[in-house]
Formats: structure tokens, C-alpha cells, sequence
């Protein structure tokens, strides 16, 4: 059996032969780890941050402006400032629409919906939808219910459209901006105030009148019963939608103007349906 003497010295034999053939040639012993200059392994890593840095867009600039919160943002008079309020995919549409037709008590709609990722786009659609409902049905719904008689003769109201958009959109922005600025008057008065961004309030807004389109198609059928009991039962769950969602900003506040001002949100919206009837 050879002793590891015997290959020390037939390797030292190998590389005595190759000096002797060239002698510029660098000999590495096979257990000696390789090492790698220090230099070109840095150079290596340099080489990967930057390739990743390009692939994820994270420059050194986006960095040092994400860091110090000097993100810029487009001007208001351009077209990139208001694509950002519709920036938003149809899963996360419609988890918002499924919140507010079915709200889990104890649960806040915004925190759980909307603060991620405010928008715009479901409430504008949601309002245009509504108001064609609204007028569609109203015209069908008058037609029914004076459907056999001789002396009635069928002319379309296109003025329902006028009204119900008016009625609608109005209640849409110029409610959710009295409250806005409600809720920012009695958070200078009292610091434990919640307090919900204007967008926030207009999305929650927007959201919360999905179970009427739903119910103005079934405002259809010629029984004042069957549309005062739809017209409830929608008052009822979008309503809850709202009293859920704000009534954590006001409860901390004076007894007596918290109460006052859940039910005056209650109060217009029902006003709302009841216009819509």
C-alpha cells in the first residue's frame, strides 16, 4: 500500500516538471481550497445588484426619493394625477361590491376594503348603472301598471334619466363632503377621533347604493307592497353599511352629536331610497 509520503512527492515531481517546462506556470495543490480575488467577487456582486436593480426598477434614485418620501406625483390638470383614483382590478371590485351587500357586523368596511387602495371607479360606474335602472324601471314599472286600460297610451319619460342622475350623484359627493368636513371639524375638538380620508367616504358612499340596482330591477313588479318591503330590506343592509363604517369615527365624541350624526346619515340615505321609489 502506497503512504501519503509517496504521493507527496510524486506531486511535488509533477510540478518540478512543469516549472521546469514553464516557469512563469502557477501550480495550485487539489487540497487547497480555490480562492477567489476579493476584488472580482465583489465586482460579481456589484454586477448582480445592479441587474436586479434594473429588472425591479429600484435605481439608486427611486430609492433615495422613496426613502426621504419625495415621490413625485403628477399635477392635478393631467390625465396621470386621476388614473391613479381607477387603478383598481375587477377582483378587487368585486370583493368591495360583496362587502357591502353582505357586511359582517364588527367588522370595518374600510379598513377591511377600501384604505389599501381607494377608488373611484366602482362608485362612478355603480352611480351610472343605478341611474339607468332607476329610469328604465320607473318607465317599465308605469307602463304595467297602466298595462289594459283603453284610454292610456305609452310615452317614454326621458326626464327620469335628468332626475335620477342629478338626485343620485349629488347625494354621491355633496353628502360625503359635509361629512368629510364634519369629521375633520370634530377631530380638531377631539383627538380620538377616527378619521377617513374624503376619497375613503365617497368610496364608501359609492359602494353602499350597489343593492339598489338589484332592487330598482325588481321595482318592476305592479305591488306597492312587494316594492315598499325591497325598498327596506335594501334600506336596511346598505344602511348598515354605513352605520358600521362610521360609527367608530364618532362614537368617542360627545353622546348626543355622535347619535345626532349617525342618524342623519341614516336619515338622507333613507330619503335616498325612498326618492328612488
Amino acid at each position: 500500500i502506497a503512504s501519503p509520503v509517496m504521493y507527496l512527492f510524486a506531486e511535488f515531481d509533477d510540478a518540478a516538471n512543469l516549472l521546469a517546462a514553464n516557469p512563469d506556470a502557477t501550480t495550485i495543490s487539489i487540497d487547497e481550497p480555490v480562492e477567489i480575488p476579493k476584488n472580482q467577487h465583489s465586482r460579481r456582486q456589484e454586477t448582480g445588484r445592479e441587474e436586479d436593480d434594473e429588472l425591479l426598477g429600484t435605481d439608486d434614485s427611486d430609492k433615495t426619493e422613496l426613502l426621504a418620501g419625495q415621490k413625485k406625483s403628477a399635477p392635478f390638470w393631467t390625465f396621470e394625477y386621476y388614473q391613479m383614483f381607477f387603478d383598481v382590478d375587477t377582483y378587487q371590485v368585486l370583493d368591495r361590491i360583496k362587502g357591502s351587500v353582505f357586511p359582517v357586523p364588527g367588522k370595518n368596511f374600510v379598513r377591511l376594503y377600501i384604505r389599501s387602495n381607494p377608488d373611484l371607479y366602482g362608485p362612478f360606474w355603480i352611480c351610472a348603472t343605478l341611474v339607468f335602472t332607476i329610469a328604465i324601471s320607473g318607465n317599465l314599472s308605469n307602463f304595467f301598471i297602466h298595462l289594459g286600460k283603453p284610454t292610456y297610451r305609452y310615452v317614454p319619460e326621458f326626464r327620469k334619466v335628468s332626475i335620477a342622475a342629478t338626485t343620485i350623484y349629488a347625494y354621491a359627493w355633496l353628502v360625503p363632503l359635509a361629512l368629510w368636513g364634519f369629521l375633520m371639524w370634530r377631530n380638531s375638538k377631539v383627538m380620538n377621533i377616527v378619521s377617513y380620508s374624503f376619497l375613503e367616504i365617497v368610496c364608501v358612499y359609492g359602494y353602499s347604493l350597489f343593492v339598489y340596482i338589484p332592487t330598482a330591477i325588481l321595482w318592476i313588479i305592479p305591488q306597492k307592497v312587494v316594492r315598499w318591503v325591497l325598498m327596506i330590506f335594501s334600506l336596511c343592509l346598505s344602511g348598515s353599511v354605513l352605520v358600521m363604517t362610521f360609527w367608530p369615527a364618532v362614537r368617542d365624541d360627545n353622546r348626543r352629536i355622535a347619535f345626532a350624526t349617525v342618524a342623519t346619515i341614516v336619515l338622507l340615505h333613507a330619503l335616498l331610497a325612498v326618492g328612488c321609489l
